[in-house]
């Protein structure tokens, strides 16, 4: 009896824990997705000016080539699903340091005071990477291929708005006459158009988050400057492997995100090698 007692009392000291642990996890999660919640809504409620900020690139793109800026809906029900998508891709974006802290809050009880002070960092510099990672992407990367894939189009493109509408209408009618072949215009999906340009910026944001995550496994001593030097091959391939899955079909995005991760991954080799000097000073 002593001795299934004893059994009993082992099996809940080392249970008690755990549940503590889940319990604790349990609670972040449902902040986290409380946080995600209350965002997505308020950016439901106000998805007309974020639409109408995602969508500057392309109008700055086709302003330059006089031509009126404006999305159109394929489906009946295209104006909704977008309105959710704008309202799904402003929750997460502000969620996102809410749920970081979140996941600080439910490590860092189970960190020594040396390692907090050496985490605390690389949370704070995540979602600032994120943020210069979207910038670069909104602010350089998508007017630039706007801009590229625009050129392709020929023939009589759309005149500025006139007043009267008569002289936009008759000049374009006689410029679509004397030409000899089909003309190509732009006429983008509102969908279509935001699928695109959220995933330009979530890939860059994420893409970001490299140089972050490589130096805190640095720090951590999961890995190595010869060791990211040595598997760089390997690394190139994933990184082909990412820009291919995470990009449009088009070789020209693919080749642009490929360089930016690909030189985010260098530039993680380079930390994590002045971390292991620094270590070595210090030991």
């Amino acid at each position: 009896m002593a001795m299934k007692s004893a059994k009993s009392e082992d099996i809940d000291d080392t249970s008690a824990p755990l549940i503590e642990h889940l319990a604790e996890l349990r609670t972040r999660l449902i902040w986290s997705v409380l946080a995600f919640v209350v965002a997505m809504v308020l950016c439901y409620f106000v998805w007309n000016p974020i639409f109408d900020f995602l969508t500057q690139p392309i109008c700055y793109a086709l302003e330059k080539r006089s031509q009126t800026c404006g999305l159109i809906l394929l489906k009946l029900q295209e104006g909704f699903f977008v309105a959710m998508r704008i309202a799904f891709f402003g929750g997460f974006v502000l969620a996102f340091p809410v749920v970081g802290y979140q996941l600080w809050r439910f490590v860092a009880p189970g960190l020594y005071r040396s390692e907090k002070n050496a985490l605390l960092p690389f949370l704070v510099a995540s979602p600032i990477m994120f943020i210069c990672g979207a910038a670069f992407a909104y602010y350089i990367i998508l007017p630039w291929a706007f801009d590229f894939f625009l050129g392709f189009q020929q023939g009589p493109l759309a005149l500025p708005d006139d007043p009267a509408g008569a002289a936009g209408a008759a000049a374009q009618a006689t410029a679509t006459a004397e030409q000899p072949w089909a003309g190509i215009v732009f006429q983008g999906s509102v969908e279509e158009y935001l699928t695109l340009t959220t995933k330009f910026i979530l890939a860059f944001g994420l893409s970001f988050q490299l140089p972050v995550a490589l130096t805190l496994m640095g720090k951590a001593g999961l890995v190595s400057s010869e060791g990211l030097a040595s598997v760089r091959r390997y690394a190139i391939v994933v990184i082909l492997v990412l820009a291919a899955m995470v990009t449009p079909p088009d070789v020209i995005s693919q080749i642009v995100l490929f360089s930016v991760i690909y030189g985010l991954y260098e530039i993680s080799i380079f930390l994590v090698r002045r971390i292991e000097r620094k270590r070595e000073l210090e030991e």
